[in-house]
Formats: structure tokens, sequence, C-alpha cells
């Protein structure tokens, strides 16, 4: 079974501020669970959110030196 983290954890996971969570759980980005009046975060959703969200680098091509006129 995946681990339930709190909102501070996850804040701290993600390097941000509790608000941010808090916003993503609003606005139903991402994955949560209610115990009760407790809202917790399961780590495989936390780990997709940053999956979903990270962007990969764009590898450019070398051109070679090119001489000023």
């Amino acid at each position: 079974m995946d681990r339930l983290l709190t909102v501070y954890e996850v804040a701290e996971r993600l390097g941000t501020g509790v608000r941010f969570p808090r916003r993503l759980i609003e606005e139903r980005r991402i994955t949560f669970v209610k115990v009760g009046r407790h809202v917790r975060i399961p780590e495989s959703a936390v780990e997709a959110f940053v999956g979903a969200n990270t962007v990969e680098p764009i590898v450019l091509r070398p051109t070679g030196l090119r001489k000023a006129a």
C-alpha cells in the first residue's frame, strides 16, 4: 500500500509552501484521500504529478563557428 502524506510533507518534498499543495487539492490537480476531515496525498500521486510536469531540456545541434562579416 502507498504511504499517505500530509499536506506539509508534500510541500516539503516539492520544496514549496503549504499553499501550493492545498491549491492542487482544491483545483483537483492531484489525487488525494479524505480521512474524516483530514486530507492525505498518496506518495505515488506526488511522484506522478512531478513526472507529468517535468520538462525535458532541448538538445541543440552544434552549428559550428561563423565568421563575422
